[in-house]
């Protein structure tokens, strides 16, 4: 008999899975794929990305860049696995979108304390147990929940289109990285004043796909479609996901009056996708318009984009910074999106804890709470404590201690204020793992 259960092989399940058979314990997995599909997934595989496949900048002058250090320094499995199937991505960690899940999968089945069991969970199992079914949780296990939070749980979320590099013409487009920081990792689509607002009036005025009982509130603000940021005003897209800022053409030397990225997304270079682009237009529309984006003429789509359905929990309400549900004594925990954080980082943080924790309580030990100064242990107290209404949170520098922006009669740069707030997190962190708490990693 298993001594911890973890539903949902996503990138927060097998986290959490790892993390508990780290530390000791027998560990049955469990994911519904291939028994029962989802609406986005396309493979078996666990850690599967469906929309982008960047983890997020790694520098440490980013709160991303910050979260993975973290991770790292406490062994994660997820960023062991995408540090070994990186691919070009300038600062940020892109992954190969195939190779990444199936070395997740493959490290986990490999592990002598974790067993896989192919099922759909419609009961809570007895005993500690990680929820981490992700934003889209089948209807059985939904129900379930929403008996335990008495509230309905989702939002809406949605994917970008994925293109052949072979069918892009990169006479027009070029390769570069904004500022030209890191490598350049990006393929740049330019365009001039004209074609900026001609697209932009197709763009807002294209036809959607109809989502029964959909409303438009229910969308998450950091992963909005992007029709919806064009019907927002006409220069909307151009200080979002179309800012040219830092990208001059190699023809000209000059900046185009708008772009859109293209970041690799296989091993090989063969497939890219639209950095920014996620979509609920119909897919005869996501031609239409797409195609009228300099360079993208004659592409050839490799997917569509989707859009889907979300769930989450509201967290303030219902569990403790350890991920254990506040009510009674229950050795129920969850993990990952599900929890009301954005993100693949994120997710996998919320997984690190929830699977420490429920290897704790096997073992008869109390939980434990990441420290505040740290990234995760912020994260993990917002998302628990938020006042009011919770919307899905990406790691950001306003949850951990701020440094002043003038000290000894000096302006403090942000980049130094970023550095000493990530050494300030990583030292709480360092402090932490020294305690003797039994921190796996």
């Amino acid at each position: 008999m298993a001594d911890v259960t973890v539903i949902g092989g996503g990138l927060a399940g097998s986290e959490a899975a790892w993390q508990a058979a780290e530390a000791g314990c027998l560990v049955e997995l469990w994911e519904m794929r291939p028994v029962k599909e989802t609406p986005a997934h396309r493979t078996d595989s666990f850690a599967e990305l469906v929309c982008s496949n960047s983890l997020g900048n790694t520098s440490l002058e980013t709160a991303s860049g910050l979260l993975k250090e973290e991770l790292r320094r406490l062994g994660s499995v997820i960023l062991r696995c995408a540090e070994a199937n990186r691919v070009p991505a300038g600062g940020a960690l892109g992954v190969a979108r195939e190779d990444f899940p199936r070395a997740v999968t493959e490290t986990v089945y490999a592990h002598p304390n974790i067993e896989v069991i192919r099922r759909e969970a419609t009961e809570l199992p007895e005993g500690p147990t990680v929820i981490a079914t992700g934003p889209l949780t089948s209807d059985a296990l939904v129900e379930k929940i929403e008996k335990l939070s008495g509230e309905t749980l989702y939002f809406y979320d949605a994917a970008s289109p994925i293109l052949h590099r072979e069918s892009l013409d990169e006479e027009i487009i070029y390769l570069a990285s904004r500022y030209g920081k890191g490598e350049a990792a990006y393929l740049n689509c330019p365009m001039n004043k004209e074609q900026y607002y001609a697209f932009v009036e197709a763009l807002a005025t294209a036809e959607l796909s109809p989502i029964k009982n959909f409303e438009e509130d229910m969308y998450f603000e950091g992963c909005l479609p992007v029709e919806t940021i064009a019907r927002r005003g006409a220069e909307t897209l151009r200080f979002g996901p179309m800012k040219p800022v830092g990208l001059p053409e190699p023809r000209t030397g000059e900046e185009p009056y708008a772009v859109v990225q293209l970041r690799q997304d296989d091993a090989e270079g063969l497939l890219f996708n639209m950095v920014g682009f996620q979509t609920r237009l119909k897919w005869g529309e996501q031609k239409r318009v797409f195609k009228t984006i300099p360079g993208l003429e004659n592409t050839d789509f490799a997917r569509m984009g989707v859009m889907h359905r979300n769930t989450y929990l509201p967290s303030n309400r219902m569990l403790e910074a350890t991920m254990q549900i506040r009510t009674g004594d229950e050795p129920l925990l969850f993990a990952g999106q599900l929890t009301g954080v954005e993100g693949y980082t994120e997710s996998t943080a919320m997984g690190h804890i929830a699977g420490t924790n429920a290897a704790r309580l096997a073992k008869g030990e109390a939980p434990i709470t990441m420290p505040r100064g740290t990234m995760m242990g912020a994260l993990a107290h917002y998302i628990t404590t938020k006042e009011g209404t919770l919307q899905p949170i990406n790691s950001n520098w306003g949850l951990v201690p701020a440094v002043p922006k003038k000290e000894n009669g000096r302006r403090v740069p942000k980049p130094e204020r970023r550095a000493r707030q990530s050494e300030t997190a990583l030292a709480a962190l360092d402090g932490f793992l020294g305690a003797d708490v039994g921190v796996a990693g």
